[in-house]
């Protein structure tokens, strides 16, 4: 750990072009001060109350999964006006909730392994939601990432590798270029679902929490039949949310689309080599 670079940028100064380029390009983007002071203070009051499980390998790391219709703050958070206004510029318009969990790092817990969230054909971990194309994780940290309490880490680019070393399966101790990402409480990273990622240990006195929310554009379905969110839990969601809870396994596809199908538009913004340069 004494060795990763450390990605310490000014990340307030990029513009919205920038940052859509750096979770594009680079897999993850950190948003400084997406949660006030007041917000962080409600929402660890909130997790204070939540029962969580130790994973497989440490009692140190520990979670809960399936927060979305916990009410209150924490499923509020799913519709947070600053995060879904970028979602929109990065993703379009139709953004579907996809699954949204907590997850507790206390010290002593060793890190995370490097890994990917998309793994085309599904998998045990993930199930079939982890086969859809394209998802954004939205990782809000409750505390301050400093390098002793479990920051992110990273492998820049991973997600464009085409080498069989990008294997979406498989799993790293470590990488010689992987980088750590620190952050202050309130601020949230949001990462491209391919890009190899985790965390550190943490070796700091007091554990790191944060709450992972995971969206996808409405076209982009999974490879097979995931179950869909309880009709009578749906209703009684506050109408802000409600939106992100649409068809679970809706996508917008034409498996007998021709060469030259009618209606074909010329212009598609989400596309525009200039998006970069936008303000």
């Amino acid at each position: 750990m004494s060795h990763s670079r450390i990605d310490d940028r000014d990340w307030s100064a990029l513009t919205l072009g920038e940052r859509i380029r750096q979770i594009e390009v680079e897999g993850y983007l950190l948003i400084p001060g997406l949660l006030t002071p007041e917000h962080l203070a409600c929402l660890r009051a909130e997790t204070a109350k939540l029962e969580t499980t130790p994973v497989d390998y440490s009692v140190h790391q520990r979670g809960c999964p399936n927060l979305q219709f916990r009410g209150g703050p924490l499923t509020e958070l799913i519709a947070h006006p600053p995060t879904i206004a970028f979602l929109k510029e990065l993703l379009g318009d139709e953004i579907l909730l996809s699954h949204y969990g907590y997850a507790r790092s206390e010290p002593g817990h060793p890190g995370i392994s490097l890994h990917t969230d998309g793994q085309p054909y599904g998998s045990q971990i993930f199930g079939w939601e982890g086969s859809v194309p394209v998802m954004v994780r939205v990782l809000y940290y409750l505390e301050d990432l400093t390098p002793e309490v479990s920051p992110f880490r990273v492998v820049p680019h991973s997600h464009l590798s085409l080498h069989k070393d990008g294997n979406p399966y498989q799993r790293f101790e470590a990488h010689p270029e992987e980088i750590m990402v620190t952050a202050k409480a309130g601020s949230a990273v949001l990462i491209h679902h391919k890009v190899f990622h985790g965390n550190y240990p943490n070796v700091g006195d007091y554990p790191r929490q944060m709450l992972a929310i995971a969206y996808r554009p409405a076209w982009a379905g999974p490879v097979d039949t995931v179950d869909q969110w309880d009709p009578d839990a749906v209703a009684k969601l506050p109408d802000t949310v409600k939106s992100f809870f649409g068809d679970r396994n809706l996508r917008h596809w034409d498996f007998g689309g021709g060469n030259k199908p009618p209606n074909m538009r010329s212009e598609a913004p989400g596309i525009n080599p200039n998006r970069w340069e936008r303000f």
